[in-house]
């Protein structure tokens, strides 16, 4: 069955945002935090990768484009951790992961995650992505089966027509100039170099310049459980991402209220409101996760 979550009253909203509040306090004190790091030697490239919390089921997260684990998941990743073991990755030429001499794609992100599960010995997972991020995870279930338990695709895309007007009428006339100034930030503070910082933009850029649609039997044929989740005000359409969950059998739909990111807390996302959506999406991915 399909959830649409358009509306949550106030008093709901307050509850939940004093049972994030607990719930982060709890990861704070619980998990002080045992983090593992490391890079895996996968397809060419050292994918770096940090594991917290504890869990048999571990869900794997997936960033957007331009980012580092930091700037996609820094205020959600806490509050995951408090009941999930999490595996946060980032991908090539992105953040502390080292680039290879070919153009970034999707299929090929989707190909370094499954490897680097492989190096960890880790059966099968949860996968969670956010935009780019989410279109990688939707090409893991399609591309690697085996190693995907459920999927939560967050602002992820499969067609051009799903992107806001004007997406791709911009994107080649864009400069690093242009990339928001947290980006840069997060992508220097782990990885000081400005020439890596230019290589991650030209390629993600490049990337969705020739973006391509995909074949809507690739959707249809995800046997993972889905979960499917926009802000109403995303750079992916509200139109298309319940297209995406229609295609996907059984898949589920949110639509919370919001900016692109602002329900996971990407980036500089962290009002009052942000804060309070952020707990609404640790609940529902939870109970996503758990069913």
């Amino acid at each position: 069955m399909k959830k649409s979550v358009n509306h949550l009253n106030r008093i709901t909203l307050v509850a939940l945002f004093l049972m994030a509040s607990a719930i982060s306090l709890n990861a704070q004190t619980k998990n002080m935090e045992k983090i593992t790091t490391g890079h895996a030697p996968v397809n060419g490239i050292n994918m770096y990768y940090e594991i917290h919390g504890e869990g048999a089921m571990p869900l794997v997260l997936i960033h957007g484009g331009g980012s580092t684990i930091e700037s996609t998941f820094g205020n959600i990743l806490p509050l995951l951790s408090a009941k999930n073991k999490i595996i946060a990755v980032e991908l090539q030429a992105h953040g502390r992961t080292s680039d290879r001499d070919a153009p970034e794609s999707f299929a090929q992100d989707a190909d370094d995650v499954a490897a680097l599960l492989r190096y960890l010995k880790v059966d099968k997972a949860d996968i969670m992505g956010f935009s780019n991020g989410g279109s990688t995870t939707m090409q893991i279930a399609i591309r690697h089966p085996e190693v995907v338990n459920k999927i939560i695709v967050i602002a992820g895309a499969t067609k051009r027509s799903g992107f806001i007007p004007g997406f791709f009428e911009y994107m080649p006339n864009a400069t690093i100039a242009d990339m928001p100034a947290f980006l840069k930030k997060d992508f220097l503070k782990v990885t000081p170099d400005e020439a890596k910082l230019q290589t991650m933009f030209e390629k993600d850029k490049q990337r969705m310049v020739t973006f391509k649609d995909w074949n809507d039997d690739d959707l249809k044929g995800i046997k993972a459980p889905a979960l499917f989740m926009a802000a109403d005000k995303d750079v992916i359409t509200v139109e298309h991402t319940a297209e995406m969950a229609r295609l996907a059998p059984g898949a589920q739909l949110v639509i919370l209220p919001g900016k692109h990111g602002a329900f996971i807390g990407e980036g500089e996302a962290n009002t009052a409101k942000d804060r309070i959506l952020i707990g609404v999406s640790v609940t529902l991915i939870d109970e996503f996760l758990s069913e």
